[in-house]
């Protein structure tokens, strides 16, 4: 196949601002590129893409980025920039896919899935968050009565979101495993990796770690200043280490020394890539047993899954992380969440959106 792909239009891919969409996204290419597909990709100027998907040809497109959802209230209306980012890639993927068999959308927002409705072109749309908008809920629902094999999603838990898709395609997630170095380490310090913002609960961690005397390495972009202050201010002086935001190559050289990763959102995460990026490292993962965490996570066997925002939990299971054989970690992603096992997922799905187009 010829597929085409449209990125977040929330910041340049390598920036961080795209959260796990970034990483989805050049795990995708990966597979795709390794079953023979030929791969275009359109994404903000000054993207990269990982070394090993050079194959892939990559298109940029200036423009405003958009407001992610998650930074909006659920009732909130659709905002298009003046010079649209998200309208100027979806021009250019739409003039492209005209010679190409189908248009994968990655960007959670109202215009793509509204397109879908008024061209003749198969648009598939990997949804990478719950219900966050009525207005996209509302859209997805319509859309769907028309064309239901169009979404997919990356978690039955992430699906149950929206309950009017009677047989959501899941699809998971993969990732490069040679990206990522099998480490032994049962001493070392806790980890935190995310963006640093309110929905991701790090104070939850931070507590934790606080409780134990330890310091908390903390990776991931800075998104918003002022929780990220308040939360420094709130526990003793060095609690938190920052270590800023990593590449892949880099980010999985530190993890996997740590003992264990702690993960503590405050919303349901359509998938948890980096659980699995953690479980790559062989290291283990204690979150809360809510969103996709909750599927990937094998209680007592990969990690714990400790009870919503209840912190005291959490530490309960730290204390008890070296029961957690590493190497089990390690095999769950080998036999689960590998580049190839999800792009063939992908695959089968885009085979039955092409279908419904001839």
């Amino acid at each position: 196949m010829r597929i085409v792909l449209i990125s977040t239009p929330i910041g340049f891919l390598g920036s961080g601002k795209g959260g796990g969409v970034e990483l989805t996204l050049n795990s995708l290419v990966s597979g795709l590129l390794s079953l023979g597909h030929s791969v275009e990709v359109i994404a903000p100027k000054n993207s990269k893409l990982l070394e090993s998907n050079e194959k892939a040809k990559l298109y940029f497109v200036d423009g405003e980025d958009q407001i992610s959802w998650q930074h909006q209230n659920y009732n909130s209306p659709v905002i298009i920039p003046d010079n649209s980012l998200l309208a100027g890639m979806l021009e250019k993927g739409l003039d492209i896919v005209k010679k190409a068999d189908v248009l994968i959308n990655m960007s959670y927002d109202w215009l793509p899935i509204w397109m879908t409705l008024n061209v003749e072109i198969p648009i598939a749309h990997i949804i990478s968050m719950g219900a966050e908008s009525l207005v996209i809920s509302n859209l997805i629902s319509k859309v769907y009565a028309r064309h239901p094999y169009n979404f997919a999603f990356h978690s039955k838990i992430q699906a149950d979101d929206y309950p009017f898709i009677k047989k959501p395609i899941i699809i998971g997630n993969g990732f490069k495993l040679d990206n990522y170095t099998f480490q032994d380490s049962t001493k070392g310090p806790l980890a935190w990796v995310g963006r640093v913002a309110p929905e991701k609960g790090l104070e939850d961690a931070v507590y934790v770690a606080n409780e134990l005397g330890e310091k908390l390495k903390v990776w991931g972009v800075i998104e918003d200043e002022i929780y990220a202050t308040k939360i420094e201010q709130s526990f003793p002086q060095g609690t938190i280490d920052w270590m800023g935001f990593l590449s892949t190559k880099e980010l999985q050289k530190e993890l996997g020394k740590c003992r264990a990763l702690l993960n503590t959102p405050k919303w349901n995460e359509a998938y948890g890539n980096v659980v699995v990026e953690s479980l790559a490292c062989g290291v283990p993962v204690i979150a809360y047993k809510r969103g996709g965490p909750s599927e990937i996570i094998q209680h007592g066997q990969t990690g714990y899954l400790a009870d919503p925002d209840d912190k005291k939990n959490m530490l309960s299971y730290v204390k008890n992380i070296e029961k957690i054989k590493r190497k089990k970690c390690r095999e769950w992603v080998e036999k689960n969440a590998s580049t190839d096992i999800f792009a063939n997922k992908v695959v089968n799905w885009l085979n039955k959106v092409i279908h419904e187009y001839k």
